[in-house]
Order: structure tokens, then sequence, then C-alpha cells
């Protein structure tokens, strides 16, 4: 057994689209129309086949109290592997991207945390 899917709810899928493609650097993989929304994947370029992020829309109501709770007691929704935090955060900064917690040495890891404009903090891992 293995995972294939992870999701993050978001607020908008075009516009998660664009930040997740665009400013974090992962690709398109699946965009399937489903009525007002859509089946909509993301996948790291270096892993093509590799596990897909789902990009899925928030309107269930359990969602924006949970999201918005992780978000004011700061917890992020899940995590990205990155080979160096302190370049990734100083690239992302560079394109503007608001960053919760700067880069911070948790024993075997290195820790930054980012808001992704729809809805989540996301954090970034480089695991020593």
């Amino acid at each position: 057994m293995k995972i294939n899917l992870a999701s993050v709810f978001v607020d908008d899928q075009d516009k998660a689209l664009r930040f997740y493609t665009e400013v974090l650097g992962f690709v398109k993989k699946t965009e399937v129309p489903l009525g007002e929304h859509r089946w909509l994947t993301v996948v790291s370029p270096e892993e093509s086949e590799g596990i897909e992020l789902v990009l899925e829309p928030d309107e269930h109501p359990a969602v924006k109290p949970y999201t918005t709770a992780l978000v004011n007691d700061g917890i992020p929704v899940t995590s990205f592997a990155v080979d160096d935090v302190h370049a990734e955060f100083e690239r992302l900064r560079g394109l503007g991207v608001h960053f919760t917690q700067e880069p911070l040495e948790l024993g075997p890891v290195i820790t930054a945390v980012l808001d992704d404009t729809c809805g989540n903090l996301i954090q970034i891992a480089e695991y020593k």
C-alpha cells in the first residue's frame, strides 16, 4: 500500500492552480470538469508519476472552521520537502510569498511556514 493522493482545501481553484504552479513550481497533472468545480491535481516536476496533490474546493461546511482554526493556531495543513529551506525561503519571499514562520532549525529538520493565499498554511521542510 502507498499514498497516491493528498488534498488541500482551497477557496478558489483557479487562484490555487496559479499559486501552486507559477509560485511553488508544481505541474498540473489532472483537470476534469465536475459541474461548478474540477478534479484538479498537481505534481512535483521531479516526480510526474508521483503523489498527486488535489486542489479541493473548500465548500463542505466542516472545512472553513477546520482550516480557520489551523491558520489561527499557526498549524500547517501539510508539508513539502525541499533540498534547501533557506534558498527556497529567499526565492519564494522574492516572489511576494508571505511566511508566518521564517526558517527554523528543529533538530534534524529545518522548517518554514508559508501562506498559500488559498486558506492554508504550508510547511516546507529540509531533512538533514
